[in-house]
């Protein structure tokens, strides 16, 4: 049984990024709530389980942050991952403006609601990770003709290269991923 699982940390497969170019021609593809979702997610980095577990009253639109407070993975809401995962996420006020545009469109707009609330549970809770992507993001990536294996986590590693490749240093990328420590950021 054993010989299943793998046994090294090193990555078998280099992970997709998706470059700038990519990014805006996806984003020109996508519609609300999918468009808002993948720029938060590409913007700040956070975990699709952090992102879909966001509730407006995380959102302070005063001074510009996130406060990542919990997690979701199958509809269960727990907490995150790490205890450097809990720290505040910077907002661009540009993307703010967006999250904003987004609550005012939201059917589900208040303090103690999903910021991605699916309307199949009438806002109870946010949306899948699958169904969203499935519904809204995956359409779009064939619009623009992005191939390879993209996923949630694809915006992510995406974030972190971007920073990289604009000369952020390693530490502030780690603060920004919210890393534990500086060779999990290394490693990425």
């Amino acid at each position: 049984p054993i010989s299943m699982v793998r046994q090294s940390a090193k990555r078998q497969k280099v992970p997709t990024v998706l470059n700038i170019e990519q990014i805006k021609a996806l984003l020109e593809h996508l519609e609300d709530p999918g468009k808002t979702a993948v720029l938060l997610d590409i913007l700040t980095g956070l975990r699709v389980s952090e992102l879909l577990a966001l509730k407006w009253s995380n959102v302070d639109f005063e001074n510009l942050v996130v406060h990542v407070t919990r997690s979701i993975a199958d509809q269960h809401v727990g907490p995150c991952k790490t205890e450097a995962s809990q720290k505040p996420v910077p907002l661009d006020p540009e993307l703010a403006e967006a999250l904003l545009m987004w609550q005012r469109k939201s059917p589900y707009p208040g303090d103690n609601d999903w910021v991605f609330a699916s309307p199949a549970s009438s806002g109870k809770l946010p949306y899948w990770s699958f169904s969203i992507f499935r519904t809204y993001i995956k359409p779009a990536l064939k619009e623009a003709r992005i191939s390879g294996k993209v996923g949630w986590h694809t915006f992510r590693h995406s974030f972190a290269t971007i920073l990289k490749s604009h000369g952020e240093d390693i530490k502030t990328v780690q603060e920004l991923m919210r890393h534990a420590n500086s060779s999990v950021t290394l490693n990425l």
